[in-house]
């Protein structure tokens, strides 16, 4: 496995230090799984089953205004 160097002020490795203490993982780990979570590309997986699932009378789509009111667009 590879390492890497990390220079960071001693303000944000106190939090980091502080967030991998209360996971109860080394710092390393910590950072390792942050880094790896920046990557992240899909959705989670039950994301789309949400869909529908507040039934709620007052959640609903706002009206919709006509496009004549939309700004003007650039043309390329």
């Amino acid at each position: 496995m590879a390492q890497l160097s990390l220079y960071i002020d001693d303000e944000t490795l106190k939090k980091v230090e502080k967030a991998a203490k209360n996971q109860n993982i080394s710092v390393s780990k910590w950072i390792t799984s942050r880094i790896k979570n920046s990557f992240k590309t899909s959705w989670d997986e039950n994301f789309f089953s949400l869909f529908g699932s507040i039934k709620d009378e007052s959640f609903k789509r706002p009206d919709q205004i006509e496009s004549k009111y939309d700004a003007k667009r650039e043309i390329l």
